[in-house]
């Protein structure tokens, strides 16, 4: 298996409003390491699983809408909890949609809150 890692960083606020989150009910920042691995068993006609530049302003494309918001506020998030995993979830399906029809493999989107918690969601294209 072939793998390509690429690294981003966004800024954002936002709230999560249940009980069970304690402070972070209440409007808070957060900022994201965000790494993206994109996984294939083969290489495309140039030998690479995917250009390095692509991907990252790909990324960056998909991070820009969100960097130093408030996602409360976004009507993409209308309606959902945004959780870290939530959005490793949300940028992995960005990715996936804007890939369909070039690349065949899995892509693993993590989301590195602090030094010491990383939340990650995997999947196909």
């Amino acid at each position: 298996m072939f793998t390509v890692k690429i690294r981003d960083h966004v800024m954002i606020a936002h709230s999560l409003p249940r009980k069970s989150f304690g402070p972070g009910q209440k409007l808070h920042g957060a900022t994201y390491i965000v790494d993206v691995s994109f996984m294939s068993n083969d290489l495309d006609d140039k030998s690479v699983v995917i250009d390095m530049e692509e991907a990252r302003n790909l990324l960056k494309s998909i991070l820009d809408p969100i960097n130093y918001q408030n996602l409360d506020e976004l009507h993409i998030f209308k309606g959902k909890l945004t959780t870290t995993e939530y959005l490793a979830y949300f940028i992995h399906q960005e990715i996936a949609k804007a890939l369909a029809s070039t690349f065949t493999g899995k892509i693993k989107v993590c989301l590195g809150a602090s030094h010491i918690s990383w939340v990650s969601y995997e999947g196909k294209v």
